[in-house]
């Protein structure tokens, strides 16, 4: 019964964000797909870390890995987009399968160093095989827009509805993963994995689990970011995980719903940014070091007066109400 309620709003909420779409200004439209994107990139790093325990600061490399698999199999191989999309979701489970399988072994900072040190390696491999095409990057499109829907249906329109689609698909899929019984043992492994062994839980396989599902997540988001952006190093470098964690920690690493909070600051960051550079004489130093300097407050501030996430803590004021 709850699945069925779920799909329905889901299905309800992806209606009504399509149809508003078709009413708001192109640059607010390619906003609403980087903010969905960024959603189920934070997505993936809450069921990762939130859920199973296993902090990871390399996201943005399982980001690239199924970008830049989804642009080359439409480049090589002219499939269909939404197949693209697919190689490129499962080449980056792949990819978290086999880190996964040595990441089980790791824990805390050293888990940690490794995936930072994956985010930091895998954009430089660009420059090292010529069919990555280096600095230049892939040219990965997404097609013309249906004829059907009107001249007024734009490729920024046609960009939202393809990356709104695919989000709240797979934003169905993790909400449902995360509240069977997968979701209850990464739970119990973040809580005491001592505990869970004892309790009969393969702790390895169950931590592998979930760097594969991740991954996997995040390659879908690295696949649709490229399509609306640039699948080149420079998209996907390591201020690529960052964003993601610090929006993880904004929203409440353990909070699926609170993934759009940290999505929209994530965009939004940047125009703040550019609206104060403005008024304070456009001067480069200032709009280099602006954002970061943004970023990094919000992150302190939340870490000292919110610190698991401003949805976490309606969460729990509302359960103190009742």
């Amino acid at each position: 019964m709850h699945s069925l309620r779920r799909l329905f709003l889901f299905i309800f909420s992806t209606l009504i964000l399509l149809a508003l779409s078709l009413k708001i200004e192109e640059l607010r439209v390619y906003q609403g797909a980087q903010i969905a994107i960024y959603a189920l990139g934070i997505s993936s790093i809450v069921l990762l870390t939130g859920y199973s325990g296993q902090v990871s600061l390399g996201n943005g490399a399982f980001m690239a890995i199924g970008a830049y698999t989804a642009a080359l199999t439409q480049i090589h191989w002219h499939l269909p987009l939404f197949f693209t999309f697919v190689v490129g979701t499962f080449s980056a489970a792949l990819a978290g399968a086999i880190l996964g399988g040595g990441a089980a072994r790791l824990s805390g900072p050293y888990l940690a160093g490794a995936t930072l040190a994956l985010a930091v390696g895998l954009p430089t491999l660009a420059n090292q095989f010529t069919i990555l095409n280096g600095e230049t990057g892939l040219d990965y499109t997404s097609g013309t827009p249906p004829t059907w829907f009107g001249e007024s249906f734009t490729l920024y329109k046609w960009f939202f509805w393809i990356v709104l689609v695919n989000v709240m698909l797979m934003m169905f899929f993790v909400r449902n993963i995360t509240s069977s019984r997968y979701g209850r043992t990464w739970k119990a492994l973040r809580g005491n994995p001592v505990a869970a062994q004892l309790s009969g839980i393969q702790v390895g396989g169950s931590k592998v689990l979930a760097f594969t599902i991740s991954a996997g997540v995040a390659g879908l988001a690295g696949s649709l970011l490229g399509m609306i952006g640039f699948v080149g190093p420079t998209g996907f470098g390591l201020g690529l995980s960052f964003a993601l964690v610090t929006g993880a920690v904004l929203s409440g690493v353990t909070s699926l719903a609170g993934s759009m909070l940290g999505a929209v600051v994530l965009v939004a960051i940047p125009e703040l940014a550019s609206v104060i550079a403005h008024r304070l004489g456009d001067t480069e130093r200032v709009t280099s070091n602006l954002p970061g300097l943004i970023m990094s407050t919000l992150l302190i501030l939340t870490v000292l007066f919110t610190p698991n996430g401003p949805a976490e803590q309606i969460r729990k004021h509302k359960a103190r109400k009742q």
